[in-house]
């Protein structure tokens, strides 16, 4: 069983040894937004939610859940909750995209200095997102509850304390809390004492796919799940996504393609930029490490195009049962590689890596009377390409070796989008079975600690499998080099502009 503790919503996956789907269910949740920089969810609102999902699952499989050997759990990274003694939330939980730690963040990098940080978490800058910002402004904000905080626990490490009552987490979940010291596996110290807390207020760190413990008869009562289960230490979402799409040794690049564009590169050591351009996280794949570099918008920029301008495709798309998307790339299909010379700068909400400008804006050039509807579509396509092409070079020019990019998300449903990218690229783009990637990597994981599998790699050797596999055509990668030079000159251009 995989658990993926999303933004807003939770999906419980269920697999065979094989990785073959067996029932899959998920449940929403929705963000409180009490005043601007404020993101929560009441804590209890991610149990309920991942109990609800576990009995759909359960009702939908109509197996015996005494024969779910292993339980894994993967969840967004920061957002935290924080316990009494009794093990029940002192106050809601604060949610990644919660920005009211500005202050907090401050004064971390005016303590330690954003090298000094780099160096010993991964992370390249000091932002109110990092839990140890969040913590830090309860310390300053809240005291009273500050002073009658027991544990804090990430979203994985909560469900798994929910169904085990074990305090326990992981490496790859804990990269992004700034409070971990990833080329020692350790807590930082000196950041715990700046912010007054120790480490027995947090989880005990585990390697990946480590067994925490069997489900209680309290969690089996309220689930549906049975007590000979075990729940094993799970992964990050994204580190668990690389996994589930079989990217867990150097060489291999995952590539999510979903309202964001995310990267990860397997790496066999800790590697920092020497100007800080992405962070760098201990993976879930025991002594492994990775890159991530992230871009805002990819999916939701043709996402924003649909809404906007898609009006005829969602339409016609009701009438026939289809998905608008398909119908949007039909139109794209017609459109020659290369769109007739229109290129788009996809930074409808700023850019990321490696531009990280946050006043960028999206740029449609070389349009004419000729260019259409297929053609702004391609474009779109095609600049996600593009910036994806820029990240990789970033990665290569760090010395990673990239032999052949997987791709997840949303976008790898698009057999055009695929070709798109191994054209841009000129390498190799595969697709595997199941789209739960995140679910199937925790699965994997948990497949691990109840000894299903020997190791990491006979676990991927069995459950994860290609679905297809895109080669790259030359004729129209000398095309699109030329298409994408123009891309990085278009950009370098207008960059004063916005």
């Amino acid at each position: 069983m995989g658990i993926d503790v999303g933004t807003t919503s939770v999906k419980c996956v269920l697999f065979d040894q094989k990785g073959r789907v067996i029932a899959s269910r998920n449940s929403e949740y929705e963000l409180s937004m009490p005043q601007p920089d404020f993101v929560e969810v009441p804590a209890e609102t991610y149990w309920s939610a991942t109990k609800e999902c576990l009995v759909k699952v359960l009702n939908e499989s109509r197996i015996d859940s005494k024969d779910i050997m292993g339980i894994g759990i993967s969840s967004q990274g920061e957002s935290f909750v924080a316990l009494r003694k009794d093990g029940k939330p002192l106050r809601r939980a604060i949610v990644w995209l919660d920005n009211r730690s500005k202050d907090e963040a401050k004064l971390i990098d005016d303590e330690f200095g954003v090298d000094n940080v780099y160096r010993i978490t991964g992370q390249n800058e000091v932002i109110p997102t990092w839990t140890a910002t969040k913590i830090l402004w309860m310390k300053r904000n809240e005291p009273s509850l500050f002073e009658r905080v027991h544990k804090y626990l990430l979203l994985q490490d909560y469900i798994t304390y929910l169904l085990t009552g074990n305090f326990a987490t992981e490496y790859s979940m804990v990269c992004s809390s700034l409070l971990f010291d990833i080329s020692h596996r350790k807590w930082w110290s000196e950041i715990l004492d700046f912010i007054s807390i120790d480490e027995d207020q947090l989880p005990e760190l585990k390697p990946s796919g480590t067994p925490v413990g069997n489900v209680t008869l309290e969690a089996a009562r309220e689930t549906g799940l049975h007590t000979r289960s075990i729940v094993s230490t799970g992964a990050y979402d994204q580190a668990a996504n690389a996994i589930g799409a079989g990217n867990i040794r150097s060489g291999v690049i995952t590539e999510t393609t979903g309202g964001a564009l995310a990267v990860i590169a397997t790496l066999d050591q800790v590697l920092l930029d020497p100007v800080r351009r992405m962070p760098c996280h201990h993976h879930a794949v025991e002594g492994k490490y990775f890159l991530q570099p992230w871009c805002q918008t990819a999916g939701a920029v043709l996402k924003w195009y649909r809404d906007r301008f898609g009006s005829s495709e969602i339409e016609a798309a009701k009438r026939m049962g289809a998905d608008p998307y398909d119908l949007l790339m039909l139109e794209a299909s017609k459109v020659p590689p290369g769109s007739d010379g229109l290129i788009l700068l996809p930074h409808l909400m700023g850019a990321a890596s490696p531009e990280f400008n946050p006043n960028a804006k999206g740029v449609l050039f070389g349009l004419t009377l000729y260019h259409g509807h297929g053609h702004v579509i391609r474009a779109i396509i095609e600049s996600i390409a593009y910036m994806l092409r820029r990240n990789l070079e970033l990665l290569q020019g760090l010395g990673v070796e990239i032999r052949e990019v997987r791709s997840t998300g949303g976008a790898a449903r698009s057999p055009l989008w695929n070709q798109v990218k191994a054209d841009v690229l000129q390498k190799p783009i595969l697709t595997v079975h199941t789209e739960e990637t995140a679910a199937l990597g925790v699965a994997m994981l948990a497949g691990l600690a109840t000894e299903a599998f020997n190791s990491l790699e006979e676990a991927a050797g069995s459950m994860v499998s290609i679905k297809g596999k895109f080669s790259p055509l030359k004729a129209n990668g000398e095309l699109y080099d030329r298409q994408y030079k123009k891309y990085i000159k278009l950009y370098a251009c207008v960059e004063n502009l916005f």
